[in-house]
């Protein structure tokens, strides 16, 4: 071979070492953006994260869903007792209809004796009128030179002002039934006649709100001195700036209340003198762990959500085996009775050990975010299954966010707030309809206890 044939073989081994490498780095760079793209084509929502529905818009429809089927078919299940219109035994109007005449022969048959044979009752409401009140006082001269005066009653305190009931309907109207206040002023000019204007409409959430004051207090001090606290917050828009809507709230109670952070600063103004015994049920938000007291539950629903989303991402078998150990949870804490919680038990020390093996196994590099979920959860390890060991801790959070929820509603009707004051008013009046609907009351009645308030 001589020296030309030996420089040929040498460039070609070159090239080939040089191809070889450039092959390796396509192949990495292949890998990675196949999994770019995996991310960007599994989107996160609502249905595999802790996204709100509201985050929704404009994505894929849902092909998937964490709730499992029943077998059973849609609609009202055998058993299920149905509804209808039934007739009252004291109606407040009797109608009677009785023939005048024969239609076979003409007759008169009106002064004959009639049996009744039938009735149908009709349900209505009456026209609704403003009713106005006028308020006189009188003065006379005692015989002793002195003026008697008589005093107008506590409350009417201006020439003309709107009444109670009123000032309830608006509460209700606007906090419970989320209408907007230009809408809420046509219904009471087109519905009640009542003349009102979007200002009037403010000025009675004002006075309404300021007489729940107290109620507010008393929720703040039964939700926090309860065994288990549920807490959740969600940020909101007042008058173009970002502030957050927290709540506490337990089986029988929900304080909501306004921010401008969503940090500790929150917690130390509204919590203080919360249980120290409490267990705290709430998402992964660093914040609440600041929290003092006893223990914490993480809300599995959103764990559930992740793993989904991870499996969507990846295709592997850890976030479907994680997901499944939170639903053999699920299904220990419906046959628990009172008496197991406080005893060892078998099936919860395997879920224990399922739960360490699973945060102890090593993981693909590539899988990134299912790494950095193992870390998040090896770190809270001792709040993801506390459920198990008290009777009253749920699984999961959502009754913080069944209650913060009502906040993005009334956002989504009527926008952003417009002041802090009108986003406080919301806050008071929402705890107090809250548990007015935990303890099964009347909310508009519960609404009229509150503006009876301080009137006598």
């Amino acid at each position: 071979m001589d020296t030309s044939d030996k420089i040929i073989i040498e460039e070609l081994k070159r090239i080939i070492k040089m191809q070889a490498q450039e092959n390796r780095l396509l192949k990495a760079k292949i890998n990675y953006l196949e999994q770019e793209l995996e991310r960007v084509t599994t989107r996160k929502d609502s249905n595999n994260s802790s996204l709100p529905p509201s985050k929704d818009e404009n994505r894929p429809p849902r092909t998937s869903s964490l709730r499992e089927k029943s077998g059973r078919k849609a609609g009202g299940q055998p058993g299920h007792e149905g509804k209808t219109l039934e007739m009252t035994d004291t109606p407040d109007e009797i109608i009677e209809h009785r023939a005048c005449f024969c239609p076979e022969c003409g007759k008169d048959v009106s002064g004959l004796p009639f049996e009744l044979f039938g009735k149908r009752q009709v349900i209505d409401i009456p026209t609704i009128k403003q009713i106005v009140t006028e308020h006189r006082v009188y003065r006379c001269k005692c015989s002793c030179s002195h003026i008697v005066e008589s005093d107008f009653p506590v409350g009417v305190d201006t020439p003309v002002r709107y009444g109670k009931n009123i000032e309830t309907l608006v509460g209700y109207l606007s906090v419970r039934q989320y209408i907007p206040f230009k809408r809420l002023k046509e219904m009471f000019n087109d519905i009640f006649t009542v003349q009102v204007s979007e200002g009037g409409l403010h000025c009675l959430l004002n006075r309404l709100a300021s007489k729940g004051v107290d109620g507010y207090e008393m929720i703040r001090r039964r939700v926090l001195h309860s065994g288990v606290i549920g807490t959740d917050e969600t940020g909101v828009k007042i008058n173009g700036k970002k502030h957050w809507f927290w709540t506490w709230q337990n089986k029988r109670a929900t304080f909501i209340a306004t921010s401008t952070n969503r940090g500790t600063t929150t917690i130390d103004e509204n919590v203080s003198g919360i249980s120290r015994e409490a267990v705290l049920v709430h998402d992964c938000w660093k914040a609440h762990f600041q929290t003092p007291v006893k223990a914490h539950q993480l809300c599995t629903a959103h764990l559930e959500r992740e793993t989904k989303y991870l499996e969507e991402c990846y295709k592997v078998a850890w976030p479907v085996r994680f997901r499944a150990m939170l639903r053999q949870a699920h299904k220990l804490k419906k046959q628990l009775t009172p008496a197991d919680y406080y005893y060892p038990n078998h099936q919860r020390d395997l879920l224990e050990r399922e739960l360490d093996n699973l945060l102890a196994e090593t993981l693909d590099p590539k899988h990134k975010e299912i790494i950095a979920f193992q870390n998040r959860i090896t770190r809270y390890r001792d709040h993801v299954f506390t459920f198990l060991y008290h009777p009253d801790v749920p699984p999961d959070n959502n009754g913080s966010e069944r209650a913060i929820r009502n906040v993005k509603v009334k956002q989504k009707i009527s926008g952003q707030f417009k002041i802090l004051s009108a986003a406080e008013n919301f806050a008071i009046l929402r705890s107090i309809i809250d548990t007015a609907i935990k303890n099964n009351q009347n909310v508009l009645q519960a609404l009229n206890v509150i503006a009876d308030y301080k009137t006598y």
